[in-house]
């Protein structure tokens, strides 16, 4: 996007990984996994200090930058998100195959 260009109002996921390559991938590959893995901790951070004492706004923010390295990180070793999210959770919980998870609590999905 240039700066005569509208925003977009709605973004998909694949579109959203399209635009973080589009804009960082140079700089992610040049600083690597473990560089980007750190950053994406950090923000994890950010996001639990958000939500425990940050307002909606601060909370989005934190939202959107973790969401934003974990795409980095994705984009850096080749894993097409969209069709990650796909197979594993389209077609339902991995763990019991249902819409609706059936999975006893004591269990991770």
């Amino acid at each position: 996007m240039n700066e005569q260009e509208t925003p977009q109002k709605e973004l998909t996921l694949s579109e959203f990984q399209r635009l973080i390559r589009k804009m960082y991938v140079e700089k992610d590959i040049e600083r690597g996994f473990a560089g980007t893995f750190m950053w994406l901790i950090e923000e994890v951070g950010e996001l639990a200090t958000a939500l425990r004492n940050g307002t909606l706004r601060e909370c989005e923010e934190e939202f959107a930058d973790v969401l934003a390295w974990l795409t980095t990180i994705a984009n850096i070793v080749g894993v097409d998100l969209n069709k990650a999210l796909l197979d594993k959770y389209g077609a339902g919980c991995p763990g019991c195959g249902k819409l609706v998870c059936d999975c006893p609590d004591y269990e991770k999905p």
